[in-house]
């Protein structure tokens, strides 16, 4: 089970309207961005060999020229999130057939120039065009030809092509130039985001955060987590073990990430863990060993915060059954 959100993220809106010429978008995905999914990457602004969102911050890579609408796991992956036409217009081309797969080095040559995976591209009005990557195997919904309204269902969130997690990843283009539809002006003040977007309404600005907590009878592998598949609903009283699991993404070097479990008969544990570098995503484990016959039954409740000089950006918590 999805743990719960208590605490929303530190958001920072990217406010005003698109400019009577531009293009206007919406979302290119069909959930609830800072609950279900989360923006994982930016557009790189920087042009040289680092990397600057377009808060001047380090959720992009080098030369990243779009920006990427994730889920948490591949479980939700898997249970299906539609990607959905952002702006009226007409479909280009598309690919689909390509499997759903983490990149890995070894797959650079067998992509040949397929590092879009399965996707859509639409042409719309005045020398605009959106392209959609990455999407789901047998899930491409349009083709060439066609004409789609906003909100169109495209495909679904995969991982085909280049990519390492499930994602969306939406290009927006002017006459064959990128444009960050967070900033199309391209004039970045460091700490005051432009005021013209090309979204029709703001889309809060996510500096990071937890995307799922969970229990464990041990320290869960990382490809578990990222799969959904490391959280235990219940575990028996003789269990050598109680684990709480953090994951999260955007992790800047010095944040920190607390971990805690409360029983029926007081605290088990309560570590915070300081993350040494800027990661893409991370997850942290704590847990302790049974030291007696067995776990009072009961529910135990894990809370997870993550914090960032001092200041708690994001909260979640799970419950599980000792029986």
């Amino acid at each position: 089970m999805r743990a719960a959100r208590i605490a929303a993220l530190t958001f920072a809106a990217a406010a005003g309207c698109p400019a009577a010429a531009d293009i206007v978008l919406i979302p290119p995905v069909e959930c609830t961005l800072g609950d279900d999914c989360f923006i994982q990457q930016y557009v790189d602004h920087d042009a040289g060999p680092d990397a600057s969102d377009f808060r001047c911050a380090a959720l992009t890579y080098d030369g990243h020229s779009g920006t990427d609408f994730a889920v948490p796991t591949h479980r939700d992956m898997a249970r299906g999130v539609d990607v959905i036409a952002a702006a009226p217009g007409t479909v280009r081309g598309i690919r689909d057939g390509m499997q759903d797969k983490v990149f890995t080095p070894d797959d650079a040559a067998a992509l040949d120039g397929r590092d879009c995976g399965n996707g859509v591209a639409i042409d719309h009005a005045d020398g605009w065009s959106t392209q959609y990557c990455h999407l789901k195997r047998g899930s491409v919904t349009v083709r060439s030809g066609d004409t789609v309204a906003a909100g169109t269902v495209l495909g679904q969130i995969g991982l085909s092509g280049r990519a390492s997690f499930p994602h969306v990843h939406l290009t927006v283009r002017k006459d064959g130039e990128t444009v960050d539809p967070f900033d199309p002006d391209g004039q970045i003040t460091c700490g005051a985001p432009a005021d013209d977007t090309l979204w029709d309404a703001p889309i809060a600005y996510q500096a990071g955060g937890l995307l799922d907590v969970g229990f464990a009878d041990r320290v869960p592998e990382y490809d578990a987590i990222k799969a959904g598949d490391a959280a235990q609903a219940d575990l028996p009283a003789d269990t050598a073990a109680l684990v709480i699991f953090g994951y999260a993404f955007g992790s800047q070097a010095g944040d920190e990430m607390r971990l805690s479990i409360e029983g029926p008969e007081g605290t088990v544990i309560d570590e915070t863990v300081t993350l040494e570098r800027t990661q893409a995503q991370v997850f942290r484990a704590v847990g302790r060993r049974l030291r007696a016959e067995a776990w009072a039954t009961g529910r135990y409740r894990g809370t997870v915060s993550m914090i960032r000089a001092g200041k708690e950006i994001s909260t979640m918590q799970e419950t599980i059954s000792i029986r």
